[in-house]
């Protein structure tokens, strides 16, 4: 469970993220949506633990990320919109790397890279280097990368950009499977479509401020998630 309380951080006197609270629980998969520099990438830094916020609480089933960071983070994976990658490595030895980190077992690294990296149709690849990777192929490593440790909360930034379409579709399988296991999603996007497929909740940020939570089958309607976001866009904000 991913529980936000009052977060609120400031980059000077810019307040990018204003009082804050949301809860996802197990098994969940929130689409977390607003315009560009609304505050999502902000949020989801803040829950990894790589900023620093000015108020609030956040846990990670009932650990709080600035009290026990070790401990949250072990059970967090934080994939960002543009991953950096270690392009001198070859693939089968970053996603390694990674198990070092995590301290998996053979056993468990050889069997789970297997079968994502050969569901996301990148492990025919994984024995050459990095850098020789098109975008896309980059985005499958990172993401292959980000599941390996089975994580119990996934925070993702923009995933499906660069997945071509069967990769894009196996992706959504995956992330079904992981909440069918009681696996917590908290995701940002753009691809609104995919996320009304998918999703359970929807949290919509504009300005830093929270302005709509609920699950999608409420926030929706009889409408678009498209539709929904660009009147709440179009509207004044009090």
């Amino acid at each position: 469970m991913l529980k936000i309380e009052h977060l609120t951080k400031k980059f000077g006197e810019k307040i990018a993220v204003d009082d804050l609270s949301i809860t996802v629980e197990n098994g969940q998969i929130c689409a977390f949506i607003g315009h560009n520099g609304a505050g999502k990438t902000t949020t989801l830094k803040a829950i990894a633990g790589i900023i620093t916020f000015d108020k609030g609480i956040i846990e990670v089933n009932g650990v709080d990320v600035i009290k026990n960071p070790f401990e949250a983070k072990a059970q967090i994976a934080y994939l960002p919109d543009n991953p950096d990658l270690y392009e001198h490595l070859k693939g089968i030895d970053y996603l390694n790397f990674i198990a070092d980190v995590f301290n998996l077992s053979s056993q468990e690294r050889k069997d789970r890279i297997e079968y994502y990296a050969k569901k996301l149709e990148i492990y025919n690849d994984l024995s050459s280097l990095i850098s020789s990777y098109s975008h896309g192929m980059k985005q499958k490593l990172a993401l292959v990368s980000a599941l390996i440790h089975n994580p119990k909360l996934l925070l993702l930034d923009e995933p499906f950009v660069g997945l071509d379409p069967i990769s894009s579709y196996q992706f959504k399988l995956i992330l079904q499977d992981l909440a069918d296991i009681g696996v917590t999603i908290f995701y940002s996007t753009h691809v609104l479509d995919v996320a009304e497929k998918i999703c359970t909740h929807v949290a919509i940020i504009k300005n830093g401020k929270l302005i709509v939570y609920d699950t999608m089958e409420k926030v929706k309607g009889m409408d678009s998630l498209e539709n929904i976001f660009l009147e709440l866009e179009n509207e004044k904000h009090d």
